[in-house]
């Protein structure tokens, strides 16, 4: 019976790091079944969900440490099965965008975990404006929404907070 496993990988960026993780998933015949991967800084991240016979997770584990021995640091998390968790809770798209400072994805999460709301999701970034080079933050994410919450209440609190941060917030239903 196949086990759901959170593998974590971070080290410093080089050519061919998604290649050697997947090939040792796959001779312990695991799958990838979703993953996120990015480069920050000089570094390499890699997040992923594998399905892995539970049998193989030892030998997995084992054939990571020539990996660690470059200086990776890897991370194998069996998880629990959370089937219905969120049952009949409702998702919501948020993207604030506006110039980067300190403290905004603190107070963003902040007032979800507030009102009991969970992060599925979240993607920020800052890049340069084209015209004056002013870092311009970007923040996407997926939250479920407890069924009981009033969209009013919790979205336009959100909003407010976009204003006093001096960024725009937009919420809407996941399509």
């Amino acid at each position: 019976m196949p086990k759901n496993i959170v593998l974590t990988l971070t080290g410093r960026d080089k050519v061919g790091i998604v290649d050697n993780v997947t090939s040792l998933i796959v001779k312990h015949g695991g799958n990838v079944e979703s993953s996120r991967m990015a480069r920050l800084g000089g570094e390499f991240a890699i997040l992923m969900l594998l399905s892995l016979a539970e049998n193989e997770l030892v030998g997995l584990d084992k054939d990571f440490a020539r990996l660690r021995g470059e200086g990776f640091q890897v991370l194998l998390t069996p998880t629990e099965d959370e089937t219905g968790k969120y049952a009949g809770w409702l998702p919501y798209e948020i993207e604030v965008t506006g110039a980067d400072h300190e403290g905004i994805i603190r107070e963003i999460a902040h007032h979800l975990a507030s009102q009991g709301i969970n992060i599925e999701s979240m993607d920020t970034s800052s890049t340069p404006a084209p015209m004056s080079g002013t870092p311009l933050f970007t923040m996407k994410g997926i939250v479920l929404v407890p069924p009981k919450l009033t969209f009013h209440v919790w979205s336009d609190a959100l909003e407010d907070i976009g204003d006093k941060l001096n960024v725009s917030v937009k919420v809407g239903m996941v399509k």
